[in-house]
């Protein structure tokens, strides 16, 4: 035998004596260790682990739902959520998810309604309670629209959530509070472009103002705004000297809009010009309106 042969063998002997004087651990030894380990898990494990200790998911949804009618929405939204967490195979689980995303919606809070919202509609995209999940997202972004002259971040989610649930959703009982809130949040947004546009105009940035009204008319189309819109337009294009399109901007506003006092300045601006309102059909202005109202038409056949 070789001295490494001799070496191994030696450590191999050493180390199974001093195996075989440990103990095995009892099953009460393990028990005692998960328990230690409580904390590390965010507290107690026997609230997890014994089943007695645990309330029915149906005692839970309904101290859950008296806690909502209540008017005790933070307390509601908790015990709904324990549903779920407790009883997550139980037939009250999916239907609680969405509860609680409305109880933090009606507690104010927004962030976590909507992360409810969605998760249940992930989840659960074909159920009866779907158009309500979608509408707790939804009414999560409209509650938080800002001023016109801040930052509209929040009236877009509002607003693409709200056509979301009109298009998903056609017949449920949130679709036509749904279609008022849309109107709301496109005047807003239309608000809040003709603010730019005219901050841009006034300093005779024209081409970025343009922009601005651009979006009010193929956008907001249907808001009170885009009267002003053409009306800005025109004057922009007539500063830039681009006749043709202040002309059809003029036609335009004219032609749907023949009492607006908007039209009555645009049709002053332009004869001071020794021009007169006349639609050019192959300008893209007269195409992104034309585009505008097939689309409304589409979206509204009645």
């Amino acid at each position: 035998m070789s001295c490494k042969q001799g070496a191994f063998v030696s450590f191999i002997f050493v180390m199974t004596t001093l195996l075989a004087g440990c103990s095995s651990p009892s099953f009460s030894d393990i028990g005692s260790s998960v328990s230690s380990l409580g904390g590390w898990f965010g507290g107690d494990t026997k609230e997890y682990l014994d089943p007695e200790q645990v309330a029915p998911a149906e005692k839970l949804y309904s101290e859950a739902d008296q806690f909502l009618n209540g008017g005790k929405y933070s307390a509601a939204a908790k015990k709904f959520e324990d549903v779920d967490r407790l009883h997550p195979y139980s037939p009250y689980a999916r239907r609680s998810i969405v509860m609680a995303a409305y109880a933090n919606y009606k507690d104010g809070k927004y962030t976590e309604a909507i992360a409810g919202g969605k998760r249940y509609s992930t989840l659960h995209p074909g159920t009866k309670e779907a158009a309500l999940a979608q509408h707790v997202v939804a009414m999560s972004y409209y509650d938080q629209i800002a001023d016109p002259k801040r930052d509209q971040k929040r009236t877009k989610k509002a607003l693409e959530s709200l056509q979301t649930l009109v298009r998903r959703y056609p017949n449920s009982r949130y679709t036509v509070q749904a279609r008022n809130k849309i109107r709301v949040a496109k005047d807003v947004l239309a608000a809040s472009d003709m603010n730019v546009g005219r901050y841009y105009l006034k300093r005779k940035n024209y081409l970025a103002a343009i922009n601005r009204f651009k979006s009010v008319v193929k956008n907001y189309q249907d808001t009170q705004h885009v009267e002003e819109a053409l009306a800005r337009m025109a004057e922009a294009y007539m500063a830039l000297g681009i006749a043709s399109e202040a002309q059809t901007a003029g036609a335009i506003l004219g032609h749907n809009f023949p009492d607006s006092p908007w039209y009555k300045d645009t049709y002053v601006l332009l004869k001071s010009g020794g021009l007169a309102p006349r639609e050019n059909s192959g300008s893209w202005l007269s195409k992104t309106w034309k585009n505008a109202v097939d689309t409304a038409k589409n979206l509204n056949p009645l």
